[in-house]
């Protein structure tokens, strides 16, 4: 027995096409390793890396010009206390915050 194609009328053959192709589409739209939704994820997350990353190199840049500007220790001691919180050994510190408009 020989093998034949079926014969599809030209309406039937034009609707498999759509699907194939809506299928096909589908599938690279939610589904696939690379889909257009990752793709969406990857770009935000791509462009926040990059802002972050400015924004590190600003404050980068700015500590660099504190170490080159030549850091007197009321300085030092000014930073180490208002940026990270840090105290002398058996001194008590009470934060003073301002209060919100």
């Amino acid at each position: 027995m020989k093998f034949s194609w079926p014969t599809w009328s030209p309406r039937t053959r034009r609707l498999l096409g759509i699907g194939v192709v809506v299928l096909l589409l589908g599938w690279l739209t939610f589904f696939d390793s690379h889909s257009l939704l990752r793709r969406g994820q990857w770009q935000y997350e791509h462009a926040r890396l990059q802002e972050e990353n400015a924004r590190l190199r600003a404050e980068i840049a700015r500590l660099d010009s504190l170490n080159r500007a030549g850091l007197t220790d009321e300085m030092i001691e000014r930073i180490a206390r208002e940026e990270f919180g840090m105290r002398r050994p058996g001194e008590t510190v009470h934060p003073v915050t301002e209060p919100e408009e």
